[in-house]
């Protein structure tokens, strides 16, 4: 494989630029590669950030976010491309030289120092005099809560204690950059749920511009302003969370991010779809007449009605809605705030269809197992993509 490192590599045409519309990029990452011998684990990244946003990396192990995190730190030099924080070219810079903090996933803390003079590590090393880093420290430590644990150790804390003070020391020298890899990952669930609506608060009371390496993607939907999703080297899609859940650009980000239901489909004319012989209105998608792709609906778009022209009882009848048809409630389990339910139709090609239900609309519809059901999918909700592969054929 050629060495993008001296030019012979030209970048993919379809590979995706994104960049940010108004003013000037704090953080501006363009045409970045980087290659580990033959291995390449960035290709042509472009990416703009602005100042003050929270920007969540996103993808499986392997993809390239961590990579990118760490070229951006200057902890593993690029083998081309460039990289400009606040009008600054950084992209040669050794790490010291570049304005951050980072938080790794393992803390990172000195054992041997105490929890003040961790955090106090980074302000003796700028040079600060005596009075400003004893009053540094104790601002920190009353921001992230931990004012009365100054004089112990790190391993006398807890894993979420630690992380905070992690994260204090990041801070205490005031960077431009925030750059946090997996920060939570080694932490239990409710810890991390805790925490990481602390670490979203702090950075949104100092306004610092924040780069966070993750693969759970409910981190990311809950922390970040926009998600960066990535896969094999490449940027798949940025956007808000919402946009990027609920308008995914590629079967992988669908696929990713949430729960999807995939069916094997052929593409209609303008805004249809075929599945089982029966034509479905769905979003506009933009394949040739008859191509092969695959239909997709999220479990909880499904919208459920009554059995058989109201055979549960309410006398509900839905024959005239769009895209509405019977199914066989085959399975339903319970998962606290709603039922999982599997649907059977002929339609789907032997698979089943997943949908979430609300407990009410279980109640309301008298809907079980073993019972026909009819079910609707909505236009809006109803996408097709080009097969894993990224073909439609």
């Amino acid at each position: 494989m050629p060495d993008p490192g001296i030019g012979r590599c030209a970048p993919p045409e379809d590979l995706p630029h994104v960049t940010q519309t108004g003013p000037a990029p704090y953080l501006r990452i363009a045409n970045l590669w980087k290659a580990f011998g033959s291995f390449l684990a960035l290709q042509d990244v472009t990416l703009d950030i602005a100042e003050g946003e929270f920007v969540c990396f996103l993808g499986p192990s392997g993809c390239g976010k961590t990579t990118l995190l760490r070229a951006i730190a200057g902890l593993d030099m690029q083998s081309r491309g460039s990289v400009v924080q606040g009008g600054r070219d950084i992209s040669n810079l050794p790490p010291s030289e570049r304005d951050f903090g980072i938080v790794f996933q393992s803390y990172a803390l000195f054992p041997n120092l105490t929890i003040e003079r961790n955090i106090a590590f980074g302000l003796e090393n700028a040079g600060r005099s005596k009075a400003e880093i004893a009053a540094r420290v104790a601002e920190l430590l009353d921001l992230v809560g931990l004012a009365d644990q100054r004089r112990k150790y790190p391993a006398q804390l807890s894993g979420g204690q630690q992380q905070r003070i992690a994260l204090a020391r990041a801070i205490a020298t005031s960077p431009g950059l925030l750059l946090l890899d997996e920060p939570l990952s080694a932490l239990d669930a409710r810890v991390r749920v805790h925490l990481r609506h602390e670490i979203k608060e702090l950075q949104r009371k100092l306004g610092v511009t924040t780069v966070m390496v993750t693969h759970d993607q409910e981190e990311a939907l809950s922390m970040a302003d926009r998600i960066v999703v990535m896969n094999h080297g490449i940027i798949e899609q940025v956007g808000p969370p919402t946009e990027v859940y609920r308008a995914p650009a590629s079967l992988f980000v669908a696929d990713f991010i949430g729960e999807m239901n995939q069916i094997p489909a052929r593409a209609g004319a303008g805004e249809a779809l075929v599945i089982g012989g029966e034509t479905l209105r769905c979003r506009p998608h933009g394949f040739a007449d008859g191509a092969r792709v695959v239909a997709a609906i999220r479990p909880e778009d499904v919208i459920p009605h009554a059995g058989a022209a109201g055979a549960a009882g309410n006398g509900e009848d839905v024959t005239t809605a769009e895209n509405a048809f019977e199914v066989m409630l085959d399975e339903m389990e319970f998962l606290g705030s709603f039922w999982r339910c599997h649907l059977q139709s002929p339609r789907f090609g032997g698979q089943d269809l997943v949908a979430d239900f609300s407990i009410n609309a279980v109640r309301r519809l008298e809907l079980a197992a073993g019972a026909p059901m009819q079910i609707e999918l909505p236009r809006d909700r109803l996408m097709a993509f080009a097969g894993p592969d990224g073909v439609a054929r």
